[in-house]
């Protein structure tokens, strides 16, 4: 393997994976062009609640990818089916969870959050429409692990990009044509999902072979690989739910200094989601290459898979920081044409340079590690980020404000990428030595 084979695996990873934040990207767009600022907040307050579910169960698509390049590594198209039917049944159940608990979910993340009461009632509109689409969103979370795990790039770029335009289109003609403000965002959301998960279920039929025959209950529940899945999983959610903590203070404290500050914040996140799913291209292929490496026991590819992640994180942060510095003037009117929430992210807007180059290592071996189905260092390495965060924050909040607020942030993400890359020379001893 070389640059050029890693890139061409890589390049349409990226593609793929910056497709994700669009759904929220778009609903930021659509609702920043509306006059009241409290739709921007409303829409934000909204998404981080959903962020803060599925990003929780986010280690369903992220342990289905590993599993699954493995089993391909290994050549064996039994595990392959099993590492999506598994996961795929436990997406099902936590999203029917999901719409049971809806009430509850809404209510304590609001009196969390503590938004103003425009925002308030914004929020709880967006929520109550697309809470209905979580069953499917989170097992289109499987699908796109599945796909990613076998290296069907061009599948799952056809899914990302499908449900966008969607999501696009309808947005567009809810909001803009019909007049439905929040709820038509949600409602455009929540058919994108619906509609993206029946493609992907006609998709899985197709890739089955024709001799497939449904496991038996004994064999998905098979102790052993179960087990070993559960355990990932355990770490991974832990490692989201250290990313929430972070996401959802810093909304919470962002919103203590007004709606329009709420709102500046908010693209400026948004901004730095694009960023960091163009890492998480790169770092999908490092995942399927270290674990092909593993499931075929070749340490050549992992060592190489090893020392590409790490060049391309750089090179990556050097070229995604360039471009938004030389473009950010066309990016910003994109989200919002309100004057006072523009010299707003004006005065923060440095701070989101400085992430890539803070995050790029951590976010790209993120996917070595995933690859290698070890979960415990990446667990481990975002609680001491976590630690970070809470001091930095707790320092700076009370005489640097919202700065103090990008501060903690940006020295998060550098704890990350720090932290994360002490493990690699144990992780380099349990594998291959």
């Amino acid at each position: 393997m070389n640059h050029r084979t890693y890139l061409a695996l890589a390049i349409p990873l990226i593609i793929s994976t910056i497709t994700t934040p669009l759904l929220g990207i778009v609903d930021m767009a659509v609702v920043g062009q509306l006059p009241n600022p409290a739709y921007i907040g409303g829409v934000a307050v909204g998404t981080i609640i959903f962020n803060t579910m599925y990003w929780l169960f986010g280690f369903l698509r992220v342990s289905t990818s590993g599993f699954a390049a493995q089993a391909q590594g290994a050549n064996d198209e039994r595990q392959q089916a099993l590492a999506l039917i598994r996961p795929l049944f436990i997406a099902f159940i936590i999203g029917i969870s999901f719409l049971i608990l809806q009430l509850p979910i809404l209510n304590l993340a609001l009196a969390f959050i503590r938004p103003s009461s425009d925002v308030f009632e914004f929020a709880s509109d967006y929520f109550s429409i697309r809470i209905w689409g979580a069953p499917f969103s989170l097992m289109n979370y499987v699908v796109m692990g599945w796909l990613i795990g076998r290296a069907r790039i061009k599948l799952t770029l056809t899914l990302q990009i499908f449900m966008n335009v969607i999501n696009i289109i309808l947005t567009v003609l809810f909001v803009n044509v019909f007049l439905w403000g929040v709820s038509g965002v949600a409602a455009a959301t929540l058919l994108a999902e619906i509609i993206a998960f029946a493609l992907s279920l006609f998709i899985i039929i197709k890739l089955l072979p024709k001799s497939f025959s449904f496991p038996s209950k004994s064999e998905i529940m098979d102790p052993v690989p179960f087990k070993k899945m559960v355990v990932m999983n355990r770490d991974l959610m832990i490692r989201t739910f250290c990313l929430l903590v972070v996401f959802n203070l810093f909304t919470a404290k962002g919103a203590m200094y007004g709606t329009e500050t709420l709102a500046a914040n908010a693209i400026l996140i948004q901004i730095h989601y694009l960023m960091a799913y163009a890492f998480d291209g790169l770092a999908n292929a490092s995942s399927i290459y270290v674990g092909k490496a593993i499931g075929s026991n070749n340490k050549v590819l992992y060592n190489k898979t090893l020392s590409l992640s790490c060049q391309w994180a750089f090179f990556a942060a050097v070229l995604i920081t360039g471009i938004f510095y030389l473009c950010k003037g066309l990016i910003i009117p994109i989200f919002t044409q309100k004057q006072t929430v523009i010299e707003l992210i004006d005065t923060y807007e440095g701070w989101i340079i400085l992430f890539p180059i803070s995050a790029s290592f951590g976010l790209v071996l993120y996917g070595v590690f995933t690859g290698a189905t070890e979960a415990k260092p990446i667990r481990n390495s975002m609680i001491y980020a976590l630690i970070v965060f809470l001091l930095v924050l707790y320092i700076s909040i009370p005489t640097l404000q919202n700065h103090g607020l990008w501060l903690a942030f940006i020295l998060f993400s550098v704890g990350r990428s720090i932290f994360l890359a002490m493990y690699i020379p144990s992780l380099n001893r349990k594998l291959f030595n």
